[in-house]
């Protein structure tokens, strides 16, 4: 009797050890601030414009968000209020499934698809898989099929945008002939990127014309019109920046929100790209910033970069939109052409026309939605630009700190005033237009009660 006790004692030992406990699998902000960060990374390394890096920022959003949404009611679907996107499939009945899971994993699938090194994404895709699966292969398997299967979703909505449609529409035309227009600007004398982004379709606003800012002042020579007189002020802040050397913080400013993906270095007969992060990389990065602050959690963290990225979207669909409508000339051009041959600006002029500035666009509708979140005194260290080499600067405000964008693309030669005053508006402008129409929460953000 005792032999056979103990025989059953010892296959009771050996069958529970046997069987692992499924535990719990908690997804946490930090998992999709790195999945954000890795994605940075490759649009880095590969080299996106900032139009398309704006992209792929908001589609792999809008899908974990509309996943999210599933899982809780505070949150709004973006259903019938995005440009034809309709409800995402819902979930089989009596599967469990883990919403946070599924949302980081149609994040990771979309960011794999819209990048060109997918190897790199899958790398740290995998990582995060064998975590998760190691603690409960039920829901990992279940919340992961599911998370695919939203992917699909999202990406057959995606791939209507007119993207496909403009990779093989003509390069831009320089007209030489004409003073007023666009030409190249060195070292490189990169073709315009995108001339055609104002046919990609929207997220939010009507139309890519929809918030046409008002015009540049008449391209004029004389030195008593409005036109020469910017010209001027640019030629002469950057004399009496760079006299000022290192101590400049005008330069400072410039250096921190440059944000160019196409710096050439030229080196002797080797011409190379230094790689950066664009504009809107940079708002992502401080929408992050901002997230960790607050210590949001992992529902706050994907609403909050939906709806910067959306609105940083639709602002460079209407920024390209004037860009390639005024094509006006570039600073550098005619300083070198008109006032000094030698004159370089303080950064590298990019490869498209010059108003609106760009940076300032989005600037001002990124800086519109993180306010619509976080509030409006809302202080904050932006430590984006470390990786690269820059101090941190710190602000009072988004608004603030895209002001300082805006102005800093004047310091640094490579935009007239009234693109960035202009410019700053027009996304601001937007950014109000994209939070008084995309109703994401059941009730209206009050950062101090979030």
């Amino acid at each position: 009797m005792k032999k056979i006790l103990a025989i059953c004692v010892i296959s009771v030992l050996w069958v529970s050890c046997g069987t692992k406990k499924e535990e719990p699998i908690t997804i946490t902000p930090e998992e999709l601030h790195a999945s954000v960060d890795k994605v940075t990374e490759i649009m880095i390394h590969d080299i996106f414009s900032p139009p398309v890096a704006s992209r792929i920022f908001a589609y792999p959003n809008v899908a974990a968000y509309e996943i999210m949404v599933l899982g809780n009611d505070d949150y709004l679907s973006l259903a019938g209020q995005l440009k034809d996107l309709d409800s995402i499939p819902k979930p089989e009945k009596g599967v469990t499934i883990n919403y946070p899971l599924a949302a980081m994993t149609a994040h990771m699938e979309l960011n794999k698809r819209l990048i060109f090194s997918e190897e790199r994404m899958e790398v740290f895709r995998d990582s995060l898989y064998g975590i998760w699966e190691n603690k409960n292969p039920t829901v990992f398997n279940a919340s992961k099929a599911y998370g695919l299967k939203v992917a699909d979703h999202i990406g057959a909505w995606m791939n209507k945008d007119n993207y496909a449609q403009t990779r093989t529409m003509p390069k831009f035309t320089v007209d030489t002939d004409d003073p007023t227009r666009w030409q190249p600007t060195p070292p490189a004398y990169m073709d315009g990127i995108e001339p055609h982004w104002n046919k990609i379709r929207p997220f939010v606003i009507d139309s890519a014309s929809q918030f046409k800012p008002t015009p540049p002042p008449p391209f004029s020579m004389e030195e008593s019109s409005d036109f020469y007189k910017e010209l001027k002020e640019v030629y002469d802040i950057s004399l009496q920046i760079t006299e000022e050397g290192d101590e400049s913080e005008e330069i400072e400013i410039a250096q921190f929100w440059d944000c160019n993906p196409y710096v050439s270095v030229t080196r002797g007969h080797l011409m190379f790209a230094t790689k950066k992060i664009t504009p809107g990389a940079h708002w992502i990065g401080i929408t992050k910033i901002a997230a960790r602050k607050t210590d949001s959690d992992f529902n706050k963290t994907v609403y909050a970069y939906t709806k910067a990225s959306i609105a940083m979207a639709d602002a460079f669909i209407s920024c390209w939109d004037e860009k390639y409508r005024s094509n006006l000339i570039r600073p550098e051009t005619l300083i070198n052409q008109h006032i000094d041959d030698d004159w370089k600006p303080v950064l590298q002029t990019p490869p498209f026309p010059e108003y609106t500035s760009g940076h300032s666009v989005v600037s001002g509708a990124a800086a519109t939605a993180l306010t619509d979140i976080f509030g409006d005194d809302f202080a904050f260290d932006d430590d984006t630009e470390v990786p690269y080499g820059l101090p941190v600067r710190s602000f009072n405000s988004f608004n603030e700190a895209a002001d300082e964008a805006a102005i800093s693309r004047m310091y640094g030669g490579i935009h007239y005033r009234a693109a960035v005053q202009v410019g700053v508006k027009q996304g601001r402008d937007l950014g109000k237009f994209v939070l008084d129409n995309l109703k994401m929460k059941a009730t209206k953000d009050l950062a101090a009660n979030d």
